[in-house]
């Protein structure tokens, strides 16, 4: 379970670099992302270590190279925890991003996973979600 003050900071700071991206105000996102990196990188191994933190990082992180690094840290902390909400989510954002990259393999083995993830969880829209993205990559 996620530290309740960590959530909330992490969750406020997504909100408000959506609305720096959105205004394309980038001297505010650079900032914000800073604080976000900041907050993983202080939690990183200890007990408020979430898998969470990783990923909204990864989420805002515009090297989508980096942001692969990044979404693969949160898998091992999603692993870790045996949480299936975020080994989905995580997969699933790490199939999007290998598709930007071209990597299309990559992104079938991550949906795979999501896949598999995706089985213990309670968001059905989310399932058909992977399901139809690995429908259309096996059959291209």
């Amino acid at each position: 379970m996620i530290n309740t003050k960590i959530y909330k900071a992490i969750y406020t700071l997504a909100e408000e670099l959506l609305e720096a991206d959105r205004r394309g105000n980038q001297e505010k996102f650079d900032s914000l992302y800073a604080e976000l990196k900041a907050i993983c990188t202080d939690n990183e191994d200890t007990d408020k270590d979430h898998p969470e933190q990783w990923e909204t990082l990864a989420d805002f992180t515009e090297d989508l190279d980096a942001a692969l690094i990044i979404y693969d840290k949160a898998l091992v902390k999603a692993t870790e925890i045996n949480s299936k909400d975020h080994l989905s989510s995580i997969a699933f954002s790490m199939a999007v991003l290998q598709l930007e990259t071209g990597e299309k393999e990559a992104a079938i083995q991550s949906l795979q996973n999501a896949k598999i993830s995706a089985n213990k969880i309670e968001d059905k829209e989310f399932k058909v979600e992977i399901d139809e993205m690995l429908t259309k990559l096996l059959a291209e």
